[in-house]
């Protein structure tokens, strides 16, 4: 048998198609082909290709693929250059040529056809942005849950005020790029601004050194802002440690020493959130926390008088500041996240019950 198969000959593959791969960025021709009618006695196929105008140049391999393989990507094509592909069995060392496939050329889409629905949903959300910022703008007013923890903020300040007692306020442990800490900064800046009206004294510690000179400039142009830049001082603002809990530590310290009658914790924690919230609790301070962190909620609930849960972190800038363009991106991704619910229940829904759509969304 293995005598006859030398002098064999083997059928190639046929009906080589190239082309232009779909929705990607260039570079790359798509081939495919029908499998030789041998296939199950072939060691495999070796593809090859030829640039057009280079003349008449032999073809050169670029591949190969084992038998039962119909296509094959060739991601070295320059673009706007035209190649002609051939596939070819092999067997014993011996190769079986298919026809040439017509000439192709690479060329780079400017859109992805798949991701229509990203370009939807861009499409929505742009204009549910549009429509609540300018209705924001207008002065017609756009109702915002009430977030007790917020709502608390200028009873928080007029009571240090009363008092004559300072506010402590922790930007969290986690460095300026850490979303949970820019939402902390921006809540500064307005609790600051209450501060500033009120003429109360602030305490401010930071762990990161960047932290450090964000919350001071933050703190620094809410003063300018209601028009008191005197009353900044630069002792306002203190850049403590970068170990975790010697930065509880001293936390703790002030809160024993300055006795202040507001802590405010809004940021990043991790183990040392009870150390601090306890003992501003023992302390007899009025406590407001807020945070992402999951595993560090339990903790804030039941230490401090509010607590900020999750995405509440995130809205407290446009709650407190009112700002239309804040206040409108609000809405907008709050109308965005319900159209997503609605559309995981409905889909949900359908393949709970097992229903087909394919009849009803058939074109005629």
């Amino acid at each position: 048998m293995t005598f006859l198969l030398i002098f064999l000959s083997f059928l190639p593959p046929n009906d080589v198609i190239a082309r232009d791969r779909p929705n990607d960025a260039g570079s790359t021709i798509s081939l495919h082909w029908n499998l030789s009618v041998d296939d199950s006695l072939l060691d495999g196929y070796v593809i090859l290709k030829r640039e057009l105008s280079a003349g008449e140049m032999d073809f050169e391999k670029i591949g190969s693929t084992v038998r039962g393989v119909t296509n094959f990507e060739d991601e070295n094509a320059q673009d706007g250059v035209q190649y002609e592909y051939v596939v070819a069995a092999v067997k014993n060392n011996e190769v079986f040529h298919s026809a040439p496939s017509v000439p192709v050329a690479s060329s780079p889409q400017v859109f992805h056809t798949g991701r229509i629905n990203v370009l939807a949903a861009i499409a929505i959300f742009t204009g549910m942005l549009a429509y609540f910022v300018t209705k924001a703008r207008s002065g017609k007013g756009l109702f915002i849950r009430k977030i007790a923890g917020l709502a608390a903020v200028e009873e928080a300040v007029g009571r240090a005020t009363e008092m004559g007692k300072p506010i402590l306020y922790v930007p969290g442990l986690g460095d300026i790029d850490w979303t949970a800490t820019i939402a902390s900064m921006n809540i500064l800046g307005e609790v600051a601004k209450k501060i500033a009206r009120y003429d109360t004294a602030l305490i401010v510690p930071n762990r990161w050194s960047v932290t450090y000179t964000v919350a001071k400039e933050v703190v620094k142009e809410a003063f300018i802002s209601e028009g008191s830049p005197e009353k900044f001082r630069e002792e306002y603002v203190r850049y403590v440690t970068e170990a975790q809990f010697g930065f509880a530590a001293a936390i703790t310290g002030i809160m024993m020493r300055d006795k202040p009658a507001t802590n405010f914790f809004i940021g990043r924690f991790w183990a040392e959130s009870l150390i601090m919230a306890e003992t501003g609790s023992q302390a007899g301070s009025f406590q407001i926390a807020g945070t992402d962190s999951v595993l560090q909620l339990p903790f804030f609930v039941t230490a401090c008088d509010y607590t900020l849960i999750g995405e509440e972190l995130y809205a407290a800038s446009a709650y407190l500041s009112r700002e239309p363009l804040l206040l409108g991106s609000l809405k907008a991704q709050d109308y965005g996240k319900l159209i997503v619910l609605l559309i995981l229940l409905s889909f949900t829904f359908i393949s709970f019950f097992n229903i087909n759509l394919l009849p009803i969304l058939r074109v005629q």
